[in-house]
C-alpha cells in the first residue's frame, strides 16, 4: 500500500517527520509529494524533506492515503492546481484524507469541507465554517474518508486513526 504525504514550503516538521515515520515503521510505502519532483522543501523548524513525486504526475488512484500536514505549507499547496486536484479525487474516491493543524485548508480549498464535521488549529476555524464544515474542538474527528486532528500534540491519535483505517483496508 502506498501513501501520499504532500510536502510544501513551511511545513510544520514534527506533522510531518511523525507521520512518514510511522507509515514506514508500519509497512506502508511513502510518496513524498510536492508542487515538483525532486525539489527540497525547508520546514518552519529547520529540517528539509526531498519530494520523491511531482504532483502533476501523481495517479490518485495509485494511493491508498494521503497525509496533509500542516504549518504554513497547506497556503502553498492550494496554490498548486495539481495539488488540490489530488486531495479532491482521493477524498471524493473514500480514501482516507487525513490532515492536521492547518492541513484542512487544502481539504476546503478541494471541496471536502462542506456538510463535514471537521477539525483544526483553532486559527482556520472560520474559514472551515466558510467552507461548509461544523468545527469542533475534539483531537481527532473522522467524517467519512476525512480524518482531521488540530495540532503536534493531537499526533499520536492521529496517526492511532489513520493506521486503524488503513488496518480496514489491507
Amino acid at each position: 500500500m502506498t501513501i501520499a504525504v504532500l510536502t510544501a514550503p513551511l511545513f510544520e516538521d514534527v506533522e510531518l517527520w511523525y507521520p512518514y515515520y510511522r507509515l514506514i515503521e508500519a509497512g506502508y510505502d511513502v510518496e513524498l509529494v510536492g508542487a515538483d519532483a525532486d525539489t527540497e522543501y525547508a520546514g518552519k523548524r529547520g529540517t528539509t524533506v526531498r519530494s520523491t513525486m511531482a504532483a502533476r504526475d501523481a495517479d490518485p488512484s495509485s494511493f491508498d492515503a494521503v497525509v496533509i500536514p500542516g504549518g504554513y505549507s497547506p497556503d502553498h499547496m492550494r496554490r498548486v492546481p495539481e495539488m488540490v486536484d489530488l486531495v479532491k479525487q482521493v477524498g471524493t474516491a473514500g480514501t482516507p484524507t487525513a490532515a492536521i493543524c492547518h492541513g484542512p485548508w487544502m481539504l476546503a480549498s478541494a471541496g471536502l469541507a462542506s456538510g463535514r464535521r471537521m477539525t483544526s488549529f483553532p486559527s482556520i476555524r472560520d474559514d472551515l465554517a466558510n467552507a461548509g464544515a461544523t468545527w469542533v474542538d475534539e483531537e481527532v474527528v473522522e467524517d467519512g474518508p476525512v480524518i482531521t486532528s488540530r495540532s503536534p500534540d493531537d499526533l499520536p491519535a492521529f496517526m492511532r486513526t489513520l493506521l486503524e483505517r488503513l488496518g480496514d483496508r489491507r
